[in-house]
């Protein structure tokens, strides 16, 4: 089954102060705020909800196509993705503009500021979607250029597609009704306790109402798991052990890729998200959100000492 990824890929340049931001701000002033932190070189990472959740589904053997958008300065990225084996058919070079990305300093008391430069995003990925074979096709539309996010899923009920619709951090961007358009009639909806939270707000409805449009919600909930939901019937999924916690970033896309190797093999959606859980480890153990690896002996082998088979 060919699986198609929409969503962002962005440049996270993460920066370090070796300060506290408290010691520079005075409160006084914060109306002619006019600051200048002097930081312990960059790091840059791979990101993007859509890379990440490329890269974890290549770990998982897969080749997903990716529909999303970049700028000028992409060669490294495209560089490591051809390298993972992740196909750049689908990405739309926007040559005016940079690849989006996030600017982060954080202090010495894990405070950060942020500023995010959405750059290429702001245009959509401008696929051909009459690609697409229906008879062969899953596909996820995560956080990204906002037209794809509406469009996308249109494509996909209107060619009977199975798709999971994973708005979250662009739920404010959508009106209500907007929303509740593109998640209707997805196979999967999911989010986080919070993003539920802000998407019963935004449409009105209830967790009923959202299960009367989609077949199955499944909300994470960090360190407490998942819960997959269907009418009727709620399947608790367990965290996997971890041998440490080094940085939950890119944990929830990972989750997103394990659960799609699972629909790709023909699992249930419940045991899909307990692969989920498995890749969502390996995430959480490595900084980074496209730092860490695993062979498919390995992550079979963790999937058995938590859930048993996979077969």
């Amino acid at each position: 089954m060919q699986i198609y990824i929409s969503g962002s890929l962005a440049f996270d340049r993460i920066m370090t102060f070796p300060d506290k931001f408290s010691n520079h701000i005075l409160p006084d002033k914060i109306h002619i705020l006019n600051v200048c932190f002097l930081v312990d070189g960059l790091d840059e990472r791979f990101g993007g909800t859509g890379g990440n959740i490329a890269y974890n589904l290549a770990l998982l053997g897969e080749k997903p196509i990716l529909l999303s958008q970049v700028g000028k300065d992409f060669a490294s990225y495209d560089e490591w993705l051809q390298k993972h084996g992740i196909s750049v058919e689908g990405i739309r070079t926007v040559e005016q503009e940079f690849t989006a990305g996030a600017y982060i300093t954080t202090d010495k008391s894990d405070n950060q500021i942020t500023g995010f430069n959405p750059g290429a995003m702001k245009y959509p990925s401008q696929y051909d979607m009459s690609l697409l074979d229906p008879s062969d096709a899953l596909g996820i539309v995560s956080p990204g250029n906002l037209s794809d996010m509406m469009d996308h899923p249109k494509y996909y009920r209107e060619n009977s597609i199975p798709y999971v619709f994973d708005p979250g951090q662009q739920i404010p961007a959508f009106s209500g009704e907007e929303l509740a358009d593109a998640f209707s009639g997805a196979e999967i909806f999911i989010t986080n306790d919070y993003e539920l939270e802000m998407t019963m707000k935004a449409t009105g409805m209830s967790k009923e109402d959202i299960l009367d449009r989609v077949t199955y919600l499944i909300t994470t909930l960090g360190e407490h798991g998942s819960v997959v939901n269907c009418k009727g019937e709620e399947t608790r999924i367990p965290t996997v052990p971890l041998s440490k916690v080094a940085d939950p970033t890119g944990a929830g896309d990972a989750y997103r890729s394990g659960l799609l190797k699972g629909l790709a093999m023909g699992k249930t959606v419940a045991e899909a998200a307990k692969l989920g859980a498995v890749c969502a480890a390996y995430a959480i153990e490595r900084k980074g959100t496209q730092e860490h690896s695993f062979t498919l002996e390995e992550f079979t082998k963790r999937f058995e000492a938590s859930f048993g088979s996979m077969e």
